[in-house]
């Protein structure tokens, strides 16, 4: 079922990224120890920043920096610590990738200094419900801002997940952190929704969220999905993280065709060849 995309115009810093021609690419940078995918492969700043460079060399349209892993079970780190991580690779990735930098963060004096130190976006799992002040730290920047569905924490997130309607809830729940996000002075324009995938659901519930993306177009703002190399690819697949991509890149394909405007991989340079294929046949031309 192939779905209509709107067209968003994103102001990034200096940089304008526009949405729906084509589908963008989050690269991911994760400065952590634990990430179930990556974690302790990019923890050293230099090899962190080496890495953004390469995504952006691939074709990454945003990157996506964090210091706070959000795996399933994932115990909290101390705001000090995430600053100390991500701080240095926001800087030089900000200076030298050609592309917008965000932080992934849910904490607001996290998200102050990362702004300060050159992101222009803040990728925020909790939408919002974690840190009261983020909003205003958002606001006060001018940043954009991505809101991500979860239930619960990333502690506790997976602890039998259950909805009577997915697709109705999620967009309740989304439309609630858009509704905080204004409240606290972020432009409607500038604000992103993620559904979530992974965070507080169930196999059957990614799969039903993917299927049915266009459902969250009733909230009017671009959308983002993060489905790379996650457990339901292994699932399916029986392969641990470091061999989805071939999952990856088909989660990605079916998410666009379903509205979809940017996806958040690990793996651009694959994906990115994979959607242009994806976008060309959408639109009936080159993309």
């Amino acid at each position: 079922m192939t779905t209509g995309r709107r067209s968003f115009s994103l102001r990034l810093g200096a940089r304008r990224l526009d949405l729906g021609v084509r589908t963008a690419i989050m690269g991911i940078v994760n400065v952590t120890p634990d990430s179930f995918s990556d974690g302790g492969s990019f923890l050293d700043p230099a090899a962190a920043i080496a890495h953004g460079l390469r995504l952006a060399a691939e074709g990454a349209d945003i990157l996506d920096v964090g210091g706070e892993s959000t795996r399933p079970g994932a115990e909290p780190v101390a705001e000090h610590e995430e600053a100390r991580r991500v701080l240095p690779v926001i800087r030089e990735l900000a200076a030298r990738s050609g592309v917008p930098v965000s932080i992934d963060t849910s904490k607001a004096a996290v998200a102050a200094a990362a702004l300060a130190a050159g992101a222009s976006m803040v990728n925020d799992v909790s939408a919002l419900r974690a840190d009261p002040g983020l909003g205003e730290v958002v606001a006060r920047s001018g940043a954009a801002l991505v809101l991500m569905h979860m239930r619960g924490t990333p502690r506790t997130m997976q602890q039998a997940p259950h909805y009577d309607d997915l697709v109705g809830e999620v967009v309740a729940e989304l439309a609630a952190g858009v509704a905080r996000a204004v409240a606290a002075g972020v432009e409607p324009e500038k604000i992103l929704i993620d559904p979530g995938i992974g965070f507080g659901k169930t196999l059957e519930h990614n799969l039903e969220l993917l299927n049915r993306l266009g459902g969250l177009d009733a909230l009017g703002r671009a959308i983002l999905v993060g489905p790379s190399r996650k457990a339901f690819i292994g699932r399916l697949l029986d392969l641990p993280a470091s061999e989805r991509v071939e999952g990856t890149i088909a989660a990605c394909c079916c998410a666009a065709d379903r509205g979809a405007h940017l996806v958040r991989v690990h793996d651009v340079g694959p994906v990115r060849r994979a959607l242009r294929v994806a976008d060309a046949i959408r639109g009936g031309a080159a993309a």
